[in-house]
């Protein structure tokens, strides 16, 4: 049985998010890693305060690429656990061959797959509607992740997640995934008709607003209408903070069932 898990963070966050879930699983007898992206090594407080110069032209192919090689120098194919963007990377990577089974939380939109709902519009478009932004590093604010992370929580605890959390990110990314739609050989196009796709579940929350629930099953559905078998779990009340917020051990424990299930011993 795989006991190797690579956790992968999204956008505007480091590993720091997964560290509870490290500890869940770790206590379980797996072994995990959770790698940064580019340019998000250092910690929560020197990325605010210094973003590196790089950060800015970061794009899709950079960070698909990364994971692709830290997965090919593990000893064997480790299972892939991605949030938000990382959840799309996890499909990308999976799309690959790489890795030994999936699980992605509230996964990003791949090609072919919408994302255009109106809360994500509300969500993104206090940057994206900014000139420039795809050529630099943008800060969520805090009215943005109240709104699109954590809408419904307590308002001091989504000011201290705030603050612990959330670094600057790439404008590059978004605008990437964006026109995704007209660029063929994106990074983020899928077969999803891929039979020999290793097992992949895809996490949902009914009350996300960044990445609605209804984005999600569209995703699982391609999956389902190419003959490709996809499990799906939809949560009654997760916000996109799912990681984190309270209950979280509820979602972590139906990824724990799943992977026992679909990488057996």
């Amino acid at each position: 049985m795989a006991r190797r898990i690579m956790f992968i963070h999204g956008a505007w966050l480091t590993p720091l998010c997964w560290d509870q879930w490290v500890l869940y699983f770790s206590a379980r007898g797996y072994s995990c890693v959770a790698p940064p992206w580019p340019y998000h090594e250092r910690t929560v407080q020197v990325l605010r305060a210094d973003p590196p110069p790089g950060l800015a032209r970061l794009g899709i192919q950079q960070i698909i690429d990364l994971y692709a090689a830290r997965i090919r120098i593990e000893k064997e194919p480790p299972i892939l656990v991605g949030h938000s963007f990382g959840g799309l990377w996890v499909q990308v990577l999976l799309s690959l061959g790489l890795g030994a089974a999936g699980v992605a939380i509230h996964p990003a939109s791949p090609r072919g797959v919408s994302p255009l709902r109106f809360s994500s519009i509300k969500a993104t478009a206090p940057f994206l509607l900014q000139w420039g932004q795809w050529w630099r590093e943008v800060l969520m604010s805090l009215p943005m992740f109240r709104y699109a992370f954590t809408n419904g929580l307590d308002p001091d605890y989504q000011e201290r997640e705030y603050r612990r959390h959330i670094v600057p990110e790439s404008g590059r990314i978004f605008f990437q995934t964006l026109l995704a739609p007209f660029n063929r050989r994106s990074p983020i196009a899928l077969d999803f008709g891929n039979k020999a796709r290793p097992p992949l579940l895809i996490i949902a929350g009914e009350t996300d607003t960044i990445v609605p629930a209804s984005v999600n099953r569209v995703n699982h559905r391609r999956y389902v209408e190419a003959g490709v078998p996809t499990d799906y779990r939809e949560f009654p009340g997760r916000c996109h903070w799912t990681l984190s917020s309270p209950g979280w051990e509820s979602v972590a424990a139906c990824a724990a069932e799943w992977i026992g299930r679909a990488v057996p011993g």
